[in-house]
């Protein structure tokens, strides 16, 4: 196992001479294997080692026990060790994230916080092939791409996998042939994860009614993808770079001509480039984001924007098709009246409103822009009004019978707190008609009983 590590570690350039090499200890197989086969490997390359054990909180007794162990297994090698203990349920609950991405960032962020002590370094973690197979599986049933399928990667950042490419049963054979030791987390062993009922049930499922060799054939299919991914994202680069007419720390102005003659694979991928330009991250941006880009810069018309998220939003000037980032200033409540036939100015958040009212035969309904939306006139119930949230707040999803909290739809959109008070409320004196440029009311939808139709569109001043 030491010389296939090594190889891998040569290869990918993941440990170099005078590097700080935090493991990430949990005391389990995995990372036992990890901890002893770079003790080994610290014979042919010049690197310290630092262990790092977080107990989540979430299994009593047994967790404080993997602690001393871990702590323990420390002193014994003479290497610096760090822990911290935190409540990860809690960490979860507080921040309406799945319990898994809770325990990653809490571990993430106190691995670096110990590297940034020593001097930075990178960041090492026992993920395994199998481990591999069972992010792909999840990945794809929840949706993905070329990008998605390549899985996780040797080295991201400053993490590093030296034991990603090895199957489970090999680590345990490693093992037991070296006598080592390690700890039994229990709740691996319960189907209470999504990863562990894909590990648990669908895995083994899969082995013994199609695929003996499951793990391997998804690990050949995240080494294509990634091929294929990383030959895309190369030409994406430099096609971004060719059409950049002005570039500044907070906006990207590109060539709208050559924009358009890229594939839409590449497209996405430039307008990717442009955030991760301007904002440092993807962080929050999902495929509806650039979604909402391409058809902005495709269907053209200067004037014409959208924002998205953290004050990252999408222009098009005579200048070309920008991309920017702007600061954003928190916004106090607002309301306005609305009359049915008429425009508005909301200066809180430089939007203009306009409504109109048609006979249902003389319009289409069936508009695709986010920010122009049609609603049953005759349902209204008293006044119109356009505001922000209020606490509370409740609306009926478009193609839904119940109602919804407001903050809750904020949060299942992913729409980051900083920007919820600045997405209008299109009201009258009973309901929420549309959230807009987000979903609209079923209780306003246009049937074939529609008679009259209010139009409302929403448009940057």
């Amino acid at each position: 196992m030491k010389e296939k590590v090594l190889r891998v570690i040569r290869e990918h350039d993941l440990i170099e001479d005078g590097d700080n090499i935090l493991i990430g200890l949990s005391g389990g197989p995995d990372s036992m294997a990890l901890l002893h086969v770079l003790l080994e490997i610290q014979r042919e390359i010049d690197f310290s080692i630092l262990i790092a054990h977080v107990n989540h909180g979430v299994r009593g007794n047994e967790a404080l026990a993997d602690e001393k162990f871990v702590e323990d297994l420390a002193k014994e090698l003479g290497l610096p060790y760090y822990s911290r203990t935190v409540n990860m349920d809690e960490y979860a609950r507080e921040r309406k994230i799945s319990p898994e991405e809770a325990g990653r960032e809490i571990r993430y962020g106190f691995f670096r916080k110990v590297l940034s002590k020593v001097g930075g370094g990178k960041i090492a973690v026992g993920q395994n092939k199998n481990d591999q197979a069972e992010t792909l599986l999840m990945r794809f049933f929840r949706g993905t791409g070329l990008d998605g399928l390549k899985g996780m990667e040797y080295k991201n950042d400053d993490i590093i996998r030296p034991i990603l490419g090895i199957e489970r049963r090999e680590i345990e054979r490693y093992l037991s042939s070296k006598g080592i030791s390690s700890r039994l987390d229990k709740t691996n062993l319960e189907p209470i994860y999504s990863r562990n009922r894909i590990r648990l049930e669908l895995i083994p499922y899969i082995r013994k009614n199609y695929n003996p060799n499951i793990v391997d054939a998804l690990w050949r299919t995240s080494k294509l993808a990634s091929v294929d991914s990383d030959f895309l994202e190369q030409y994406a680069r430099k096609a971004y770079e060719g059409m950049v007419k002005k570039k500044t720390k907070n906006s990207v102005v590109l060539d709208g001509a050559l924009f358009n003659k890229e594939h839409v694979s590449i497209q996405q991928r430039v307008l990717r480039n442009c955030i991760i330009d301007i904002n440092g991250n993807l962080q929050g941006i999902t495929k509806k984001h650039i979604r909402y880009m391409l058809e902005l810069f495709l269907e053209g018309g200067t004037g014409r924007r959208i924002d998205l998220i953290d004050g990252i939003g999408a222009r098009i000037d005579y200048k070309g098709l920008i991309v920017e980032k702007r600061s954003i200033s928190r916004v106090e409540g607002f309301v306005y009246k609305l009359d049915v036939e008429g425009r508005a100015y909301i200066p809180e958040v430089g939007l203009e409103v306009r409504t109109e009212v048609h006979p249902r035969n003389k319009i289409d309904v069936n508009m695709k822009d986010r920010f122009i939306k049609c609603f049953d006139y005759d349902k209204l119930q008293g006044e119109l009004y356009i505001r922000n949230r209020r606490a509370g707040d409740r609306f009926v999803p478009y193609g839904m019978n119940g109602s919804k909290k407001i903050k809750d739809y904020f949060i299942d959109e992913k729409i980051p707190s900083d920007e919820r008070d600045r997405i209008p409320l299109i009201t009258d004196e009973k309901n929420i008609i549309w959230v807009s440029g987000y979903r609209t009311s079923d209780l306003y939808k246009i049937t074939p009983n529609t008679r009259n139709v209010l139009l409302i569109s929403i448009a940057k001043k």
